[in-house]
């Protein structure tokens, strides 16, 4: 069932296409609409 579970779901999965991204991805970057946020704005509450 595992199996079939999981190879319905690859249908759907995509390749990473942009590979050197991934390294800023694991350290808490952020992107909005594709654009890396180099510095986030900071909210006056």
């Amino acid at each position: 069932m595992v199996f079939k579970l999981v190879e319905s779901a690859r249908a759907c999965w995509r390749a990473v296409n942009a590979p050197h991204l991934v390294a800023l991805v694991r350290a808490g970057a952020r992107f909005v609409r594709g654009r890396l946020i180099e510095r986030p704005e900071i909210l006056a509450a």
